[in-house]
């Protein structure tokens, strides 16, 4: 019986880096997995130095993610690492994934997934050929009350659906923010790095991964509108985008990273037969639920007879506050369940099979080459 922590190697999510330390503070919360390695840098010296900050033994942090796969394929089974967390801009996720993948390591990913949909795809192939896991941090589909979201549209408790509206309104680059130092925008707004969207990939994407995965439904058609507003911009900075679903519901999705004094407002509406539900990530506690014919209600975490999935992805008694880090959490708790019920040779519990992977991954990516596509046609609808 393996009774150890999941070990991790990082690439990427060195000093100066947002997501790196959000993805290490998420993988630790429940103790099931310690960073063991990490090539944190495409700088060897910025990546050792790193290392440093990290506490880790010298000889565990690499110069690049070659050298860090190569050399931990080397180390016994009961030292090397068991997966790779990959936390580099977009352009940067392929080539680690697919050596880690190909070198027996399991893998998580930040979204969107890759650069672009071909190396998706690829990815795709390979993830099927290994048979490894493969995990992506679409971390809001971790919160219990989207879980609890979910089961009830599951359940038919809403009817059938008819309308979704989902919208991410951020204002944090409503500047030019990328001509300062500012390393986030920096990349989020380079197209060789970022790859052919800016807020739409950046985004745009959490609130189509978040549609699809509350709703069941997946998205056929689109029209989108497009705009890079901050002059001298060169990827788009807000989107709105009509949806139509397999079912033939009808949506709404605006991403927008000009809207001014927005922090993180990623909310969601989806209107049933019988019901609607609400949730708003800056209040992601709550689920509210209007019905049709009796008065509204409003869902608390860890409050009442919820469905196991919402209960089981709840860690403290309600009205205490679990929020972005616990969600993240959720994602990795997941994931090293799983890596270890195939350490034991057992099949994991399908409660803990619910995570994002590949094939999010590559819906992420048609998402993405669909809306510029129809952003830039004339006629507008664009099948997916």
């Amino acid at each position: 019986m393996n009774n150890r922590k999941i070990r991790m190697g990082m690439v990427g999510g060195g000093r100066g880096a947002f997501i790196g330390a959000v993805h290490r503070m998420a993988a630790a919360i429940d103790g099931e997995i310690e960073l063991v390695c990490g090539a944190f840098s495409s700088n060897p010296k910025k990546s050792k130095l790193s290392g440093q900050d990290l506490y880790l033994p010298a000889d565990r942090v690499y110069g690049s993610y070659e050298e860090m796969i190569k050399k931990e394929k080397e180390l016994p089974l009961g030292e090397r690492m068991d997966f790779v967390s990959i936390v580099t801009p977009n352009h940067l996720h392929f080539g680690p994934a697919k050596m880690a993948l190909e070198n027996g390591f399991h893998v998580v990913c930040d979204k969107p997934v890759c650069f672009n949909l071909k190396e998706a795809k690829t990815l795709q192939k390979i993830v099927k050929k290994t048979g490894l896991i493969f995990a992506l941090t679409h971390n809001y589909t971790g919160y219990p009350m989207v879980k609890q979201a979910r089961m009830m549209v599951a359940k038919g408790k809403i009817g059938e659906i008819r309308k979704l509206v989902v919208a991410y309104p951020q204002g944090w680059l409503s500047t030019k923010l990328e001509d300062s130092d500012q390393k986030q925008a920096a990349w989020r707004t380079d197209p060789k790095r970022s790859g052919i969207a800016g807020a739409m990939g950046d985004i745009g994407t959490h609130a189509e991964n978040l549609a699809e995965y509350i709703s069941g439904l997946q998205i056929k058609k689109i029209c989108a509108d497009l705009s890079a507003l901050v002059p001298g911009r060169q990827l788009d900075d807000d989107g709105n985008v009509l949806l139509e679903f397999n079912n033939g519901a009808k949506g709404i999705l605006y991403a927008s990273q000009i809207s001014a004094g927005e922090e993180n407002n990623l909310n969601i509406k989806i209107y049933g037969t019988k019901a609607g539900l609400e949730w708003y990530q800056m209040e992601p506690n709550s689920l509210i639920v209007k019905w049709l014919d009796k008065p509204m209600e409003i869902m608390r975490t860890g409050v009442g007879k919820l469905y196991p999935e919402a209960q089981e992805h709840t860690r403290i008694p309600a009205g205490h506050p679990e929020g972005y880090l616990e969600a993240f959490g959720n994602i990795y708790r997941n994931f090293a369940k799983c890596v270890r019920a195939r350490l034991n040779g057992k099949k994991p519990k399908a409660i803990y099979t619910d995570f994002p992977g590949i094939e999010d991954g590559v819906r992420g990516m048609l998402f993405i080459e669909k809306v510029v596509a129809s952003g830039k046609s004339k006629q507008k609808w664009t099948k997916f």
